[in-house]
């Protein structure tokens, strides 16, 4: 069942010592890709406009606030840290027919709690299988979106269940944290619809730090409405509708999440990595091509291919990278997608406008069903202007799910994302530490960020 009750006794069962060898393994990958990806994230325009806010609140606390010479209280540190990480939309997501959240950005804020009460990498470990229990099975279970909320509204209740377990919250400061996080702090989708703007890449940082401060309220003694689900007028009722929920102590919904390989939005990577492939293997001159077609499933036409607002119109990075016709023609000329496809120049240049502006995306209702049955297919049609087609057909891509990245590949993407701002030693040091977390604090962690 879905109550305050039931959540708070799935947190006090989850144990890091009854968890899965296997299941240990991807929560670690998941928060080295996490760190590496904040790590590279610093310098972007909306991020440092978290930091000077941050810092303006001007709060006394321990928490790093990874990257910089500079700490903070915990739900300051977890807005700033949750805002690196999912800032460059190169974070991982879960996939649920209809609702695709990213657990990752309940990262930030465990790492925050943790560093504030001393906890060790065990107690880590143990808190992010927890956020991403709870997080997947309510995107599976009580997806929101087609309601009108964002799915950060998921997030704040998530990021609540990781922030009491490290915390240590007990059986009711933990039903008190969620009943407020739930109660209080509903996103709405618009920050995702028509034209897209920078809030969303920093709506779950929000969420982390609401998360946090309704769990240091309940810790103060607080008390929240614990028939947050089931009650009138509850989140059941106004926010999801009727729904269950089974949550595995064992918390091996991780094994559903994707890892990115490309900086773009989520159901992109099997078209981005399709497109480069056919690009590559047939050495299609960009100049050359008349259109781009792509048939997809339902959730990327309504999210990035246009079924939620026109996606041809493209400035910015947050319109960029939520624009299927804009990312497949800067892949298709440029044989890869990393940060440097949403340098501002990069956007504006008449080679990646003019092509996007041939591109047509369609669903496909096969395609749809395929997806929801654990798929991420992408059929692309690449016609040139002497009448030549080449086609492509994806059924994912690396890093999903079905073809998960090994220790190998997300330790190369964290290398990627961090060699500007350390130097080979800090990386190996990095790297050593998160792969043995259960022998290290996550204060060894988070010192090493800085």
């Amino acid at each position: 069942m879905a109550t305050t009750q039931s959540i708070a006794e799935f947190v006090e069962a989850a144990n890091y010592d009854d968890f899965d060898e296997k299941v240990v393994e991807e929560l670690k990958k998941r928060v080295l890709d996490s760190v590496g990806i904040g790590i590279g994230a610093l310098g972007a325009e909306p991020v440092e406009v978290v930091f000077e806010t941050v810092s303006g609140v001007n709060e006394s606390g321990s928490c790093t606030l990874w990257g910089r010479d500079a700490s903070a209280s915990a739900p300051q540190a977890a807005m700033h840290n949750t805002a690196l990480t999912r800032y460059l939309d190169y974070m991982d997501s879960f996939l649920a027919p209809g609702e695709t959240p990213h657990p990752s950005d309940n990262i930030g804020s465990i790492i925050a709690c943790g560093e504030q009460t001393g906890a060790s990498g065990k107690d880590l470990i143990e808190a992010v299988g927890v956020a991403y229990e709870l997080q997947g099975e309510l995107a599976w279970n009580a997806p929101v979106r087609d309601k009108g909320w964002d799915h950060v509204t998921h997030t704040v209740l998530s990021a609540a269940a990781g922030a009491g377990s490290i915390l240590g919250l007990d059986h009711e400061q933990l039903r008190n944290a969620v009943g407020i996080a739930g109660t209080a702090h509903n996103a709405l989708r618009v920050t995702r619809t028509g034209g897209i703007n920078e809030w969303k890449g920093i709506a779950s940082a929000n969420a982390a730090r609401n998360a946090v401060y309704s769990c240091l309220l309940a810790a103060n003694g607080m008390e929240g409405p614990k028939n947050l689900f089931e009650g009138q007028k509850g989140w059941k009722q106004i926010i999801s509708g009727d729904f269950d929920v089974e949550l595995d102590p064992n918390c091996e919904r991780v094994f559903d999440t994707m890892t990115k390989r490309y900086v773009a939005e989520t159901y992109a990577q099997s078209a981005v990595e399709g497109l480069i492939e056919l690009a590559e293997r047939e050495k299609i001159d960009a100049e050359q091509v008349e259109s781009i077609h792509l048939d997809t499933f339902h959730g990327a036409k309504l999210i990035i291919g246009g079924g939620e607002g026109s996606r041809y119109e493209v400035e910015t990075k947050a319109q960029a990278d939520h624009s299927l016709p804009y990312m497949l023609a800067a892949a298709l000329i440029d044989r890869e997608m990393t940060n440097d496809a949403y340098d501002p120049e990069r956007i504006q240049r008449d080679d990646v406008q003019s092509l996007l502006r041939t591109v047509t995306v369609e669903e496909d209702p096969k395609l749809t069903e395929r997806f929801e049955s654990g798929e991420m297919p992408a059929n692309i049609t690449v016609t040139l202007d002497d009448g030549t087609t080449h086609e492509v057909r994806k059924d994912d891509f690396q890093g999903h799910p079905n073809n998960p990245m090994d220790w190998e590949q997300v330790e190369e993407k964290f290398e990627t994302m961090t060699s500007d701002r350390y130097d080979q030693q800090r990386r190996d040091e990095i790297v050593h530490t998160v792969k043995h977390l259960e022998e290290h604090e996550i204060t060894e962690l988070v010192e090493l960020l800085n």
